[in-house]
This record gives C-alpha cells, structure tokens and sequence, in this order.
C-alpha cells in the first residue's frame, strides 16, 4: 500500500441504457459488469475497483433509474439508490444521443437536489452527437445547479475516459484501501459467469425474449489440468420461451454456447467446459430466494 493512500466508492447513476456498465468496464480495464442493447440489463449493484496511482477507486455500478412497475423494477431501482447514497462521489451518466433529457434523468437530478447531493455529470455517447448540440446539453445540465464539473466522454471509445479516471481518484478521501491489489469486482466467479451468459442470451435475443429470463450456475467444478466445467441453467417462464431459447434444432442454443464459453475461456484464461440447460420456472421473478441472490430487497417499495 502507498504511504499515503486514498480510498473511495463512487456510484454511477443514470436511466437505462446510458452507457453505465461500459463505462465501468473501460475504467477497470476489464470486464466486471455485463452489456447490451435491451435496457436494464443490469439487475443489481457490482462493485468494479482499480488502482489510479495513490488511490483504489471502487466504482459501484447501478441498475438504471427510472419508473419502477413491477416487483423486480422495484428491486433494481431501490438498489441504484442504495449505492449512490453510500457513495463518496456521485457520477450522473447521460446519454446525449437522446438529445434532450429524458423524464427518468430529470427524476434523478431532482432526487439529489432533494437530498442535498453535488454530483459530476458525465456525458457520455458523444462521438454521436455534434459540438453544438453537446454544449446545449451541457449548459442545460449546468443550470440545474448541482453538478461541479461536467466530462464529455465516449466510453465506448474510451476517449476522455482517462481524464475522467484521474479526475476522480483525486477527488477520494484519505484511508486505506479496501481490497487486495489485483482484485477488481467483489462478484463471486459464479455469479459473474452466469451474468457472462446471460448477456449473450439477451445480445442474441434481445427482440424476442423478455425480460422473464435469468440465468444459474449450479455446478463449478475444477479439475487437474486446470479446467473448468461450469453447468448453468437458463430459467424462462413459459414453454414457448424455452422453444426461442432452444432454437430450431438446438442450433440457438448451441451458438449461445459458444459465445459465452469464448467470454469465459479469455476471462479465466484456462479452458471451460460449458454445459447450458434450459428449463421452465414459472414466477421465479416472485422468488425471494432470486432476489436474494442478486442481492436485491425483494420488499423494496
């Protein structure tokens, strides 16, 4: 540990699809926290940490915020809440391809004017909109009177996402650091793996299959070539959506395989044994033991 080091949590926070779990995975330098088009992907708070000189920055990535429906809706919101009001510093992401602010962001700026928060407002996506347009974003933002600075970023790109990096380690408290060197998520290695095949799942499906679907890992095992077999089940919850999973002949679910067992191979760097099961839970997002093991309040209100 340096001899005088910094730690903190910093809390990304923003509506669906704003480009949170990119830009957590650009900062960390690797994969900790899954992506895809459909919006909402991410169920539950992952904590990714990196190193940036003095400082170890744990940077908590959030379920997107916006208008809770249903019981899971609930949940993922209550828990995006949880992690910024734990956070030392708050990271409001925008997505400026929507070009004017959206309902779901003006609700969270207005909650953290109700609480009192500062905040840093990141503008993210902007390899996809002109000057001009940013900056009447930008000045827009500005005039709501919370934020301190603002960064304009492409976190797909990675470009100003440096910048942004070294910005925030400075602006962490002095302490000591709360994870090992080398760490850089506090996901269980199954848990991730299950999240790594779910993102293929909604990458490959994500116009035909809802949100009615998880995935488990039920068997982890090694062996002494330093392989791994990983069985995992995909819960849908009806006949007719494990039919989409299977595809004609198995052959959809065989591809979904093979990209995931790709991701996990280069990830654990060893060789994975991957072996999918598809099976019908009705209500499983009425399951408290699901909630549970997302880390999600199953009551949040």
């Amino acid at each position: 540990m340096p001899e005088h080091p910094r730690c903190g949590f910093i809390a990304l926070v923003g509506a669906p699809n704003a480009g949170k779990s990119t830009l957590l995975n650009a900062m960390i330098g690797s994969k900790v926290s899954i992506v895809s088009p459909k919006v909402q992907t991410t169920r539950t708070r992952v904590l990714g940490i990196t190193i940036q000189g003095d400082a170890q920055m744990i940077f908590v990535d959030t379920p997107g915020i916006f208008k809770p429906k249903r019981r899971l809706d609930r949940a993922m919101v209550a828990a995006a809440w949880q992690g910024a009001e734990d956070a030392d510093v708050i990271g409001v992401l925008y997505d400026v391809s929507r070009r004017s602010i959206d309902e779901d962001t003006r609700s969270i700026v207005a909650r953290l004017k109700e609480q009192g928060r500062e905040a840093i407002l990141i503008l993210n996506k902007i390899d996809l909109v002109k000057r001009d347009v940013l900056l009447g974003i930008a000045d827009a933002f500005r005039q709501e009177g919370i934020f301190s600075d603002i960064f304009m970023v492409s976190a797909f790109t990675e470009d100003g996402v440096a910048d942004l990096k070294q910005f925030l380690a400075d602006r962490l408290p002095e302490g000591p650091w709360h994870f090992p060197e080398d760490q850089i998520s506090d996901m269980p290695m199954r848990l991730l793996a299950a999240e790594i095949t779910r993102e293929k799942l909604f990458l490959q499906l994500h116009q035909e299959l809802p949100y009615s679907a998880t995935v488990e890992t039920e068997v982890w095992e090694e062996f002494e070539d330093g392989s791994v077999k990983i069985s995992q089940v995909i819960f849908v919850q009806r006949e007719s959506q494990k039919a989409i999973v299977l595809g004609k002949g198995g052959q959809r679910i065989k591809a979904l395989g093979s990209a995931a067992r790709k991701e996990l191979t280069e990830m654990l760097e060893r060789r994975v044994h991957l072996i999918l099961f598809v099976k019908v839970r009705e209500g499983w997002v009425d399951d408290p033991e699901r909630y549970s093991a997302w880390g999600l309040d199953f009551g949040a209100s």
